[in-house]
């Protein structure tokens, strides 16, 4: 996920974006736990990813 997508997405839809990547993480993580996991490197990008909309969430709070 790029930074400009997140940019152009309201708050609330980064917020939900937020809630479904963890969602998804969490799938992730369970089956890394039971070695059934296919892309690895997949729970870095989304931890990436929810780290970017963090950060571009804390932004569009600053602005206002």
């Amino acid at each position: 996920m790029k930074p400009s997508e997140i940019r152009n997405m309201t708050e609330v839809e980064i917020e939900q974006t937020v809630l479904s990547l963890k969602e998804k993480l969490f799938g992730i993580r369970s089956e890394n736990v039971t070695d059934r996991i296919e892309r690895p490197h997949r729970v870095r990008q989304m931890k990436r990813d929810i780290a970017k909309c963090y950060t571009i969430l804390k932004e569009k709070e600053s602005e206002r």
